[in-house]
């Protein structure tokens, strides 16, 4: 056979060769994440140590180009540490809820993304605290418009913290509850807007995690009376928005939620460092994040975090939703 006429055959395998091979090259395309939030996103410092809303900007995109890397920036960090490939923006506005955003910004969000975190007002509304209603309406015209973009889309929403300005001063909209209180609120109502729209899968549940650091001692109650020895603060200097353990926490919510990973691989990592955490305190922190996205009763957090067997039983208490 003259050597020419291998020419056609090999060309043939060449072509079959490449489209055997597009599924892989997409499925190794770079995962997409949008934040959309205020400053409990964007990691407000308050007066504290400005570490957190300029950390690893280089890496995300804030759509607003104000060059901001928040909490996003961290969650980044680690994905990036981990070997994961996530694309990551931001779209955030400080003291506005989810209708600001709607009827602001929706030309920016309005994208095809494969996950989004939205986060609204820390007491739910501004006006009427407590109240679900505006975040129910604008979560569930945000999903569905999203949803539109992509039907595969994974829509969370972030349950944020109890304040202790609403709680231990007068005139809080939580004054003389336990600082439990607000958490609780603040995460039924986002519950309540998940279970008004099908195309929201989850509630990220990042004031649970800040509860289980007073419930286990690792934080301190009430800053307003001082921080007992030996206890760290989740509130910035405002007792409103959050430290860096506060923040650190957080992004460590979302790694676990989005990705699907244990916080407890993460290990002392370079994130913790920068911040200031030591590495006990960034283990403790990554115990209670993985405790609280499996669902772990509170008791077991100390025995388990003196197990050794981090990453190794990480099972996600959550169904996600047959998209339709």
């Amino acid at each position: 056979m003259p050597s020419h006429s291998l020419t056609p055959r090999i060309r043939g395998l060449a072509a079959s060769l490449l489209l055997s091979s597009l599924p892989f090259l997409a499925s190794a395309a770079p995962t997409t994440v949008l934040f959309v939030g205020n400053s409990f996103t964007y990691g407000d410092p308050a007066g504290g140590p400005n570490l957190v809303m300029p950390y690893n900007r280089a890496n995300v995109t804030d759509l607003n180009g104000l060059n901001i890397g928040g909490v996003p920036g961290l969650f980044k960090a680690f994905t990036t540490e981990k070997g994961l490939s996530y694309n990551v923006s931001l779209e955030t506005q400080p003291g506005v809820g989810l209708d600001w955003h709607y009827n602001n910004r929706l030309p920016l969000i309005n994208q095809s993304w494969d996950h989004v975190v939205l986060q609204s007002f820390s007491t739910l509304d501004a006006a009427r605290p407590g109240n679900p209603a505006s975040l129910i309406q604008y979560s569930g015209l945000l999903a569905n418009l999203l949803f539109g973009q992509n039907p595969n889309v994974d829509i969370h929403l972030d349950a944020t913290w109890s304040r202790a300005d609403q709680t231990y001063r007068p005139g809080g909209a939580f004054y003389g509850q336990s600082i439990y209180a607000m958490e609780k609120v603040v995460s039924a109502g986002y519950h309540a807007a998940e279970a008004a729209n099908p195309h929201i899968d989850d509630v990220i549940e990042v004031g649970q995690a800040w509860a289980r650091t007073w419930e286990t001692g690792f934080a301190d109650l009430n800053p307003y009376d001082g921080i007992d020895a030996g206890k760290v603060n989740m509130w910035a200097p405002d007792s409103y928005h959050a430290s860096v353990f506060g923040y650190y926490l957080e992004a460590l919510m979302f790694f676990g939620d989005i990705t699907d990973m244990d916080p407890m691989t993460i290990g002392y990592d370079q994130v913790a460092r920068d911040l200031g955490i030591s590495a006990q305190q960034a283990l403790f922190l990554q115990v209670l994040a993985s405790q609280t996205l499996q669902g772990v009763p509170e008791p077991e957090t100390m025995a388990l975090l003196f197990t050794g067997l981090a990453g190794l039983m990480f099972v996600r208490r959550r169904t996600r939703r047959t998209k339709a």
